[in-house]
């Protein structure tokens, strides 16, 4: 008996569900790594950052791919916080303030920025101070970075996190084969339902990192055209 029929043996359409769910997985990835390179590009070119772009490696596992992109998002964040300490730093207390008041015309946001900017960069553009004006004020941005962090951590640390991501195209007995040295196979379907959570939570959570990233990039297409 094959071993995908003891793991799905009342439902034969399930056989395939395994693969369909770590395709997604892939695919989210995917997006994700360039999402992420699009906002690296931007952070490097206008705010004068020196962050490496990343790249899904094909021979690594799931997680050692979530540990590349835990970590530029992890100096993404970092990036953020250092541009919130050089404002600090360098603006008078009630200038500062205007940054994160919500009344505050964004304009005039973009003008504070902006001779911060002038001073860390020796020239800055609006560009730049546009883009660090929507790093600080989007809570979107910080919360959804955090919180798919601690995703992709769950997944890289479930029992696919340790199937190499080429393995998909081989078949739903080599990806079951996989992974039945990290738990008994009568474990196997709690695990596999285990993944389908973290799958849809992961999958919300990178729309949404997505999207933040999107506001942030179209609006430097909009000012540079």
């Amino acid at each position: 008996m094959a071993l995908s029929d003891l793991l799905y043996p009342d439902n034969p359409k399930r056989k395939q569900e395994l693969i369909h769910l770590h395709q997604e997985l892939l695919d989210s990835m995917s997006t994700n790594f360039h999402a992420t390179n699009e906002l690296v590009g931007v952070l490097n070119e206008h705010l004068g950052c020196t962050i490496t772009p990343i790249e899904m490696r094909e021979s690594s596992t799931v997680k050692e791919n979530c540990e590349i992109i835990i970590q530029v998002m992890r100096e993404i964040q970092h990036q953020v916080q250092k541009i919130d300490s050089d404002m600090k730093e360098k603006l008078e207390p009630v200038l500062y303030q205007k940054l994160y008041d919500i009344k505050e015309p964004e304009l005039e946001k973009i003008a504070i920025a902006q001779r911060v900017f002038s001073i860390i960069l020796g020239e800055a553009t609006s560009t730049a101070a546009m883009v660090a004006i929507k790093l600080l004020g989007s809570n979107l941005l910080t919360l959804t970075v955090s919180n798919l962090i601690s995703l992709l951590a769950q997944i890289g640390a479930s029992v696919l996190g340790g199937v190499s991501i080429t393995i998909i195209g081989l078949g739903l007995e080599m990806i079951l084969h996989a992974i039945l040295g990290a738990v008994e196979r009568s474990q196997l379907l709690t695990a596999v339902r285990s993944y389908e959570k973290h799958l849809t939570e992961f999958k919300a959570a990178s729309e949404k990192y997505q999207r933040a990233i999107h506001e942030v990039t179209s609006l430097v297409r909009q000012q540079v055209q």
